[in-house]
């Protein structure tokens, strides 16, 4: 009996990869996203909603993440950026801090799993943010898993953590600033540099260069969970002409309905927002 339920489990799982490889053959007709952003909100309320204990939201939350990133490489999106922690959430309880920064270390170790995702989809991983403000183990297995995918090339994944845009955004001026005054004391230290006006100048690129996304283009799609449709300071400095997709259905919920259906909104308004970026 249990060998004649693994047999239909199996031939379920089967035909439902089929069907899903036939619904985005039809998809890549249209234009395909090449960058996805989540901002995976409503772990927390899934746990409060079902009487869980603290932590067991995010865990149910990791294998929706899983899911998610199948179904962006099967499609073909090259760049996916999740939300993970931002600094702002250092300011909750201190176990659940350290909590959230357990669950992260297990998740992190387990991308270096030969059976990973990273693996079977060739996927390089970016640890976008203030690295220094994370605890030292988590900070060390980012660096191991950065260092390890760094071959890769097929698709990249950026998990930024201990990030805020306002973090991201100070830091690059910060780095412009330092560059330039590197460069214009080694002028002068030269001899005969006549300084110009102009070579003072901080331009966009100079900045846009020092960003810590800097590695990724900007993304065509946010889906932020739970019905929000604030950013919560996550790209804001990337995001001026992308479509955002606010799905009512907390972030353990998210589906492959809600998949489509944001693939689905972007092919209609991609046409407008390749306009509004050719304006620039």
């Amino acid at each position: 009996m249990e060998r004649v339920t693994g047999r239909l489990i199996q031939m379920y799982g089967n035909i439902v990869n089929f069907l899903r490889k036939c619904v985005f053959y039809i998809l890549s007709v249209g234009p395909i996203p090449n960058h996805i952003a989540f901002i995976m909100d409503g772990n927390r309320r899934y746990s409060k909603r079902l009487n869980l204990m603290q932590g067991a939201g995010h865990k149910v939350g990791y294998s929706a993440l899983m899911s998610m990133l199948k179904y962006c490489y099967e499609l073909g999106v090259r760049y996916v950026t999740i939300y993970a922690f931002s600094i702002d959430n250092f300011k909750r309880s201190p176990e659940e801090v350290q909590s959230l920064m357990d669950l992260m270390l297990d998740k992190i170790e387990e991308l270096l799993r030969e059976e990973s995702i990273v693996n079977r989809y060739g996927i390089r991983v970016y640890f976008s943010g203030n690295l220094k403000l994370l605890n030292e183990p988590v900070r060390l297995a980012a660096e191991r898993v950065m260092l390890a995918t760094a071959k890769n090339s097929k698709a990249v994944l950026s998990i930024c953590v201990a990030y805020t845009s306002t973090n991201e955004i100070v830091h690059a001026v910060r780095e412009s600033c330092e560059e330039k005054c590197d460069e214009i004391a080694l002028l002068n230290s030269s001899g005969g540099y006549e300084p110009d006006e102009s070579d003072h100048l901080i331009k966009v690129t100079d900045i846009e260069k020092h960003m810590y996304m800097a590695f990724a283009p900007d993304p065509d799609i946010i889906i932020r969970t739970s019905g929000e449709t604030r950013l919560s300071n996550f790209l804001l400095w990337q995001s001026a002409n992308c479509y955002l997709y606010s799905p009512s259905v907390l972030w353990p919920e998210i589906g492959f309905r809600q998949f489509l259906w944001a693939i689905l909104n972007f092919q209609r308004t991609q046409f407008y927002l390749d306009k509004k970026r050719k304006q620039l």
